[in-house]
């Protein structure tokens, strides 16, 4: 009996990796078409790694629905599989769920849901998500406003290593064409 109990859970380990090396592998695939703007072939790979649950095909394949990428835009699908990825912890997910809840795309709009998110994927380092959450304290839109943790989260933003400077260069566009916001950002900054 013992013997048999040990075969069969050495099968289902290895039944395991195969799978989340086949996904891995369908990902790679699906994302190195996804790249080259070959959507329509990419799809198919990456739904399938996204099936067997793999993080980052699920967070591409909302990508596809979000954009409309070698499919039909489907925002609440994007959104289902942005959830799936964001579950998993995935940063870019994450931040996409947050942007889903703020603006209602794929769901219902809920600031509070937005915040959360944005929160989580502020703390896995995501800097549209630091920016967003920045925005949110700054302005009081899904929590209670505080300035202390606007600058903060706007000042990790802007420094962060990943689309830092593109955010900084956006703020800074954005002031020059008159957005008060943006001009209260960099205020803030002291920029």
């Amino acid at each position: 009996m013992k013997r048999k109990l040990s075969f069969i859970i050495i099968a289902l380990m290895t039944c395991m990796a195969v799978c989340a090396q086949n996904a891995d592998k369908l990902y790679k695939e699906g994302k190195a078409l996804y790249d080259a703007k070959k959507y329509t072939a990419a799809v198919p790979k990456l739904k399938t790694a996204a099936e067997k649950g793999h993080e980052k095909a699920q967070y591409r394949l909302g990508r596809c629905y979000d954009k409309g990428h070698g499919v039909n835009t489907n925002e609440k699908l994007a959104f289902q599989w942005y959830y799936k990825s964001a579950t998993q912890g995935y940063a870019k997910a994450q931040y996409q769920v947050g942007k889903s809840y703020k603006n209602g795309e794929g769901v219902t709009q809920d600031r509070q849901k937005a915040v959360a998110w944005f929160t989580k994927a502020a703390n896995n380092g995501n800097a549209d998500a630091q920016y967003h959450l920045g925005k949110a304290y700054m302005k009081g839109k899904g929590v209670t406003t505080d300035k202390k943790k606007a600058k903060s989260w706007l000042s990790k933003a802007v420094k962060n290593e990943k689309g830092g400077s593109q955010i900084l260069t956006k703020i800074r566009k954005e002031a020059a064409e008159g957005d008060e916001d943006a001009k209260a950002i960099l205020a803030l900054l002291g920029k």
